[in-house]
């Protein structure tokens, strides 16, 4: 009788998880390991800076599956162990504790680590980072009692995030960032939009670089002083790719892999946050942080590793809850756009408070094709601008920002 196979998930991530549950879905009946260094069942990371964090939901409803799935499914999961090695050429992953497991393939979803600044005092006590749920938890119980002076250092998505929490706790808030929010990935005039709604909210925005993060303050390099009590960092998140590099696969800010998610070596695949992966559609490898492609590719590379034929080229998609906005934002456009279309509200009258609505979509134009969508407070469009995207055709910029016009009619 031939020998069952063995297929290994190192990290139990959104990704893994849905990679097992993939795995089994497809028939596949051999052997499947989930291994996570934390000691929590795989969860979805969203909430840890927007529900669980805001206190409006409870964390039961961040897992992935329920706990008795992995043993009904006959998933073995293995929680609290670190993988510290990959052996290659024995087709073994080696664990902290001195076990080897043996696997036929491989599937590496350990995500990504907080970006910490290069500054003295990044390490105090009242210095959070969340990237898992005891950090969102440690912060959670940071700011609910409200009347903290708080400091976020960064104002990109996770740091707008946590700036929003906090206030919604009645905590004083200071956004510490080198330029406009968000300007690298929207621009700096949707970025300003943004900044315009935490300041309605009661946020402050400190223009620098920090030098310094004291016992009480944060301190820019131009020598201002922002009274601390606790300080939230978000500058960005760094793909955990020591067991790729270890193991001698190709890595460039992330692991790289193909269009079906394969790395270097044909029995090892990478998926989720620390995937660079080849996408076809957009012409070139990209490596995405949010949700989405964790829930996707997750079940992309279970599919690849059981011998079917993968491309994996969805649209990059992610959202964000602020205060009063919702939104979403399909595309991968920075650095590659060169106009800028709005339908709806024109954000610039929402930013010097000439209305106070906030109901539009910015699209984002290469040689006359939408490369980008970002819809705010304007719901089930999202698979009319990944349309559009996708469907690489000159677009009337005219038609595309009269809200008369369907946005399927431009198809």
């Amino acid at each position: 009788m031939p020998v069952p196979e063995t297929y290994v998930i190192v990290g139990a991530s959104l990704a893994g998880a849905k990679a097992a549950q993939t795995l089994r879905e497809e028939g596949f009946t051999g052997r499947v390991v989930l291994i996570g260094e934390e000691s929590t069942r795989p969860y979805e990371r969203p909430p840890l800076t927007k529900g669980f964090l805001s206190g409006k939901d409870a964390f039961d409803t961040a897992y992935v599956h329920e706990e008795s799935w992995y043993a009904d499914n006959d998933v073995e999961l293995r929680l609290g162990v670190r993988a510290t090695g990959i052996d290659r050429g024995a087709h073994e992953v080696r664990l902290a504790d001195g076990e080897r497991v043996g696997y036929d393939r491989l599937l590496i979803t350990t995500g990504a680590s907080a970006r910490r600044p290069a500054v003295p005092g990044a390490d105090l006590d009242h210095v959070h980072y969340v990237r898992d749920a005891s950090d969102s938890e440690r912060l959670r119980a940071a700011l609910e009692s409200g009347d903290r002076r708080v400091v976020v250092i960064g104002a990109g998505w996770i740091g707008l995030e946590t700036a929003a929490a906090a206030r919604a706790y009645g905590n004083e808030v200071r956004v510490v960032a080198p330029s406009t929010p968000l300007r690298r990935s929207l621009g700096t005039e949707l970025g300003e939009v943004f900044a315009a709604l935490h300041r309605r909210h009661g946020a402050e925005f400190v223009t620098g670089e920090v030098a310094k993060i004291t016992e009480s303050s944060v301190v820019t390099t131009d020598g201002v002083e922002t009274p601390a009590d606790v300080v939230i960092v978000g500058v960005g998140a760094v793909p955990n790719t020591a067991l790729a590099e270890e193991a001698g696969l190709e890595v460039d800010d992330g692991i790289v892999v193909d269009a079906s998610l394969r790395t270097s070596d044909p029995d090892v695949y990478a998926a989720g946050d620390v995937a660079k992966a080849d996408n076809p559609l957009l012409g070139r490898r990209i490596r995405v942080e949010h949700w989405a492609n964790a829930l996707n590719g997750g079940p992309a590379a279970a599919r690849s590793m059981l011998g079917r034929q993968v491309v994996y080229d969805r649209v990059p998609y992610f959202y964000t809850d602020q205060y009063e906005l919702g939104m979403e934002a399909s595309g991968a456009w920075v650095g590659a756009y060169d106009q800028v279309v709005y339908r709806g509200t024109d954000p610039a009258a929402y930013v010097s408070g000439d209305t106070d609505e906030l109901e539009f979509i910015a699209f984002w134009l290469s040689g006359g094709k939408v490369v980008g969508g970002m819809n705010v407070n304007v719901w089930d469009v999202t698979g009319d601008i990944q349309a559009l995207i996708r469907s690489g055709r000159p677009v009337d910029p005219a038609r595309l920002a009269d809200p008369a016009v369907p946005l399927a009619d431009l198809l």
